[in-house]
């Protein structure tokens, strides 16, 4: 491909190979050096970056590309080193699933378009402001390269934003189900423990009944035997008897 001017479509779509020329090489090292390079998580974001694809790629080419680079970093294939194999391979697999995905990929596709535009509205608004100025209007990123390279920035900023926006928004309905369980298994609880009341309440009632009934008998007696100790004969006066 050349690079004498922005392509109009997809600018964006040479991205990879042309800023980062050790890719070109296609070794199982370098791949998995560079899908499990520092900050991939969010490098890795933009499936297209993932398996090294114009946007505009048709199926076919999509199913080559993840076919070639599936077998470059299998962990079969890199048996020295299994473990990073394994990572790059989840990687390159969860790109191509994500991009077989029509709704995935439409989406992915509007976020690179955004990051694009994005790029050209500053452009516009620099030269505007260049014009205002009376200066020449000629900017870095008419470079096809750096506007490229601006593309690729702005757009990998847009996949961090949204990943952030989507991090953020799993741990607030992960928070969200968290309480509503706990709750339930509050309710659920507190039902129990109703129920156990009520069993064990129904279970010793009619030894309660018994007890209670008891008690008052004895109480009964106690006290009959309590009064009659104090009704004592009444004394009979010396003077009366005669």
């Amino acid at each position: 491909h050349g690079s004498a001017a922005p392509q109009p479509s997809f600018c964006i779509s040479l991205q990879v190979k042309q800023i980062e020329k050790r890719d070109s090489v296609l070794t199982s090292k370098q791949q998995i050096d560079r899908l499990l390079r520092p900050g991939s998580s969010y490098f890795n974001l933009n499936p297209f970056e993932v398996l090294q694809i114009d946007p505009d790629a048709t199926d076919e080419e999509l199913k080559k590309r993840f076919r070639q680079l599936s077998i470059l970093v299998h962990p079969d294939k890199n048996q020295d080193d299994p473990d990073r194999a394994q990572q790059a391979f989840e990687a390159v697999d969860k790109a191509y699933k994500l991009l077989l995905d029509a709704e995935q990929k439409k989406r992915i596709i509007d976020v690179i378009h955004a990051g694009k535009e994005y790029v050209e509205h500053m452009m516009s608004q620099k030269k505007k402001q260049l014009k205002k100025d009376g200066k020449p209007t000629f900017i870095e990123e008419d470079d096809p390269e750096v506007f490229r390279q601006a593309v690729y920035k702005q757009t990998m900023k847009l996949f961090a934003e949204l990943e952030i926006k989507r991090k953020e928004r799993e741990a607030k309905e992960m928070h969200e189900r968290k309480r509503q369980r706990e709750e339930e298994i509050e309710t659920q609880e507190r039902a129990k423990r109703e129920r156990e009341w009520q069993k064990n309440f129904e279970e010793t009632r009619d030894g309660r009944v018994d007890s209670w009934r008891n008690f008052q008998a004895k109480g009964k007696t106690k006290k009959e035997k309590k009064n009659r100790t104090f009704l004592k004969p009444p004394k009979v006066k010396m003077e009366q008897r005669e």
